[in-house]
């Protein structure tokens, strides 16, 4: 194995999903306070932090990517709407190929000192292991895309867990001078919004309820009771919520174009664009652009329109 070891490449972006567009998979949206960057501005901030490969001693590496693929600009721009993607470049080394390189290693020194290395000199023939094998170590490479929408003040980072939405926006706070930020906070909360609506069989205006449900219980116990295929009916539910179960995740379709599922943080889940919408992008020769400009014209119509299902947003403090 040579000494920049091997490279391996894993796509995570949304060009992944089932329909080979690039629509979002998850939702974790933020609201934009201010957002007073031009695009040659952002351009250049995001080309300064470009992702670099990982060498030497180096564990992790995290930059940014062009959306498009290499020489394109590190932000995809259409209209007002920008789509950057973060790179994240991490070194393989498994801690049982290491344990296995200090045992031989501590071995070698038990017969050139005639007794076994103490504890201390286990961690130094450690620590020397894994300074001499990092740099031969398989390379891996994902990225988690986000999309800013500077008119509709949202920010949504393609992650299907807050700590991979962390790093995005933790790495575009470091690139990017005047951006302020906060999290999207509603008057209702999810969970209590989502068990009201699954109580009463009814969805908000602009939703529908689909065939995905799971209640949680509170206290110690956090029982919990998962619905796939078929909602029950409202008598089951009632008895599920007065045991003091509450909605922690809902299936939903939005206005017959987006089905997704909403968690008991707000967050979006299992997002896919329906056919009414997957076939306009076919339609278009531009694949990628188009599904750009559809994707981020009906998503913010559909934070919008959730917003104002969970009753609008808090002020601020």
């Amino acid at each position: 194995m040579s000494n920049q070891g091997l490279r391996i490449c894993v796509e995570s972006g949304p060009r992944n999903n089932e329909h080979d567009t690039m629509w979002f998979r998850n939702l974790q949206y933020y609201r934009l306070s201010r957002f007073e960057i031009s695009a040659e501005m952002l351009q250049a901030a995001l080309a300064d932090h470009a992702l670099q490969p990982v060498s030497g001693g180096q564990t992790q590496h995290l930059g940014w990517l062009p959306p498009k693929g290499d020489h394109h600009p590190y932000a995809h721009q259409y209209g007002q709407q920008r789509l950057l993607s973060l790179g994240v470049e991490r070194k393989l080394l498994p801690a049982g190929v290491i344990n296995q390189f200090v045992k031989a290693r501590a071995v070698e020194l038990e017969e050139q000192q005639g007794f076994k290395p103490g504890r201390k000199q286990l961690k130094q023939l450690k620590e020397a292991v894994t300074d001499e094998l990092l740099p031969r170590a398989f390379a891996l490479r994902r990225s988690t895309w986000g999309w800013i929408d500077p008119e509709g003040r949202w920010l949504a980072v393609d992650a299907g867990s807050l700590a991979k939405a962390d790093e995005f926006i933790g790495m575009l706070m470091k690139t990017v001078d005047g951006l302020v930020l906060k999290e999207t906070k509603t008057q209702l909360s999810p969970s209590g919004a989502m068990t009201q609506w699954l109580a009463s069989g009814e969805a908000p205006a602009g939703f529908t309820l689909d065939d995905i449900c799971e209640l949680r219980g509170s206290g110690d116990g956090k029982s919990s009771v998962r619905y796939t295929g078929d909602i029950p009916e409202a008598g089951e539910i009632r008895k599920h919520i007065e045991s003091g179960k509450q909605v922690t995740k809902l299936a939903l379709t939005w206005r017959d174009k987006i089905s997704f599922v909403l968690d008991e943080h707000g967050q979006i889940k299992r997002l896919r664009p329906l056919d009414v919408l997957t076939e306009q992008a076919d339609a278009d020769d531009e694949v990628f652009d188009s599904d750009f400009a559809l994707m981020s014209g009906e998503l913010g119509k559909l934070l919008t329109d959730l917003v104002s299902a969970l009753g609008g947003e808090t002020e601020s403090p």
